[in-house]
């Protein structure tokens, strides 16, 4: 492996191929729906997308993991962007643009996707220095808020100036573009090849097996989860619920809600990335807690003891989605450098992928509960409930694990 300085050229390459790609991506995010919808009418089409785009990625995750340590990482990466480039230049050049052919598209997107991902989350971690780790996440994050944050309004314009076809050749010119900046990164990684499925499963027990026997990682991991078991219902169902239907915010306001946590995410990112560093993590119970208020005020908002107008409900809102996205990125930074830090590099893609298959599981429980419990009560009592499900978990590992949580010392054995 290259001896690394800091944050040097190979991961700027990483970063900046990261966010070619990713803006690229965030253009067809937006045209795909739009184009759905103007063919179909049909929320139960736009579902299936949806499903398309995950299902097929939590299946084939943890084989990609075990491939990401038994091929070269860097090779991955670049195939699979490449792939997919080449895949959208073939739905274009054949006119593949009906439903269903779309559908199928999305499909093998999503299954290269998981092989990329696996492949660069494994990765990441050999292109900077130990250290550098908060700094260098946070850099990345920002790089994809930015894209967020520019893509949707991005690729609005593309799809209503050339439709669908526009959108899917300037993805597919990212594809490219991304492939471009990965070819020059210098990464040697020697593994043995696979030689038959028993050695997959064999890979995938390795893997589940080294999270079971970290204490250090197990604990990071768990805490994860049951975060992502609280936050996700919150965020995607309870959150866009109250501001529609309690709060009666317009779906501009509602995007510009949205808009408003991106800019908060920016700005704690930028704030890890030039000042805290490693020592971000001290502060991950501070943030925690401030975030425990943040969904207090909110609960408030969304109650009958509050008698805000809806335009001061907005701005109040606003205020807070700003400071929820600056606290989301010291609770989120040092919690990721903390599990890249612990899983060596020769395991780490098969780690890495039944981590991400574990904790990506978590969030569903939630979504199913809080739908049917919006229907028998009110908004306030569910987010009230939720606020009380994550303040029993914070206690809990605070009192047992803030040492592992917050030091500086990492655990890299059971």
């Amino acid at each position: 492996m290259e001896t690394r300085k800091g944050i040097g050229r190979n991961f700027w390459l990483f970063a900046v191929g990261r966010f070619i790609s990713q803006l690229g991506w965030a253009v067809q995010d937006v045209a795909l729906p739009l184009y759905v919808l103007d063919k179909t009418h049909s929320g139960a089409m736009m579902t299936a997308f949806i499903l398309a785009e995950m299902v097929p990625a939590l299946i084939v995750m943890p084989f990609a993991g075990v491939v990401g340590d038994r091929y070269n990482r860097k090779h991955l990466m670049v195939s699979f962007d490449l792939a997919r480039g080449v895949l959208l230049f073939g739905v274009l050049a054949f006119n593949l643009l009906s439903i269903k052919q779309l559908l199928v598209v999305q499909v093998v997107m999503a299954t290269m996707g998981a092989f990329f991902g696996a492949s660069t989350s494994a990765m990441f971690p050999d292109l900077v220095d130990s250290d550098e780790l908060e700094r260098a996440n946070s850099i990345t994050s920002s790089f994809n808020i930015f894209a967020r944050l520019v893509g949707p309004a991005l690729g609005g314009f593309i799809y209503a100036v050339g439709g669908i076809a526009l959108a899917l050749f300037v993805n597919a010119v990212s594809f490219f573009g991304s492939g471009l900046f990965e070819i020059l990164i210098k990464y040697e990684w020697k593994a043995k090849k696979l030689e038959g499925f028993s050695q997959v499963v064999s890979d995938l027990r390795e893997g589940i097996s080294f999270i079971r026997s970290n204490r250090y990682l197990w604990t990071l991991m768990g805490f994860a989860i049951f975060m992502i078991a609280f936050a996700q219902p919150f965020g995607a169902v309870l959150m866009p619920y109250s501001m529609r239907e309690i709060l009666k915010f317009s779906s501009y306001q509602f995007g510009l809600q949205e808009s408003a946590f991106m800019v908060g995410a920016l700005i704690g990112n930028v704030l890890i990335a030039t000042k805290f560093g490693r020592k971000a993590g001290r502060y991950l119970f501070h943030a925690l807690l401030f975030n425990g208020l943040l969904i207090l005020a909110f609960t408030w908002l969304i109650s009958p003891f509050s008698d805000f107008s809806r335009n001061t409900a907005f701005f109040a809102l606003a205020i807070v989605n700003v400071l929820w996205g600056t606290l989301s990125a010291f609770i989120d930074v040092p919690i990721t450098a903390r599990i890249q830090r612990a899983v060596p590099s020769e395991v780490r893609g098969r780690v890495f992928s039944a981590m991400a298959v574990l904790m990506h599981s978590a969030g569903p429980f939630g979504l199913i509960a809080v739908g049917p419990l919006l229907d028998r009560f009110p908004a306030w009592l569910v987010s009230l409930s939720l606020w009380t499900g994550m303040g029993v978990v914070v206690l809990y590992y605070w009192a047992r694990y803030r040492d592992i949580l917050t030091g500086d010392s990492e655990a890299t054995n059971g």
